[in-house]
């Protein structure tokens, strides 16, 4: 799993903030990773995206497999804020 440093910044058009809490896993061809997005407004946001075995950022959907579920809920539980979000997701 790759490790990027948190908290780091972003920007969309629409708005800008930080990455606060990110999960992710490695598997054998991307990094599946789910991110905390928490704007300048206060606003939270959960970013699903990938990233490359280089550490790149990938323009793609996020796509996990079933065998990597397991992986990516253990880390998903040590980001308490992200957790929270996912929560309301799922119920």
């Amino acid at each position: 799993m790759g490790v990027r440093k948190l908290p780091r910044p972003f920007e969309f058009h629409w708005g800008k903030g930080w990455v606060t809490e990110e999960a992710s896993v490695t598997t054998p061809h991307h990094e599946p990773t789910i991110q905390l997005l928490e704007y300048e407004s206060g606003k939270k946001a959960i970013r699903f995206c990938g990233y490359s075995l280089r550490g790149q950022m990938g323009r793609y959907p996020l796509i996990l497999g079933e065998e990597d579920l397991g992986a990516l809920a253990k880390q998903v539980q040590k980001s308490p804020k992200l957790h929270k979000l996912l929560t309301k997701l799922v119920g």
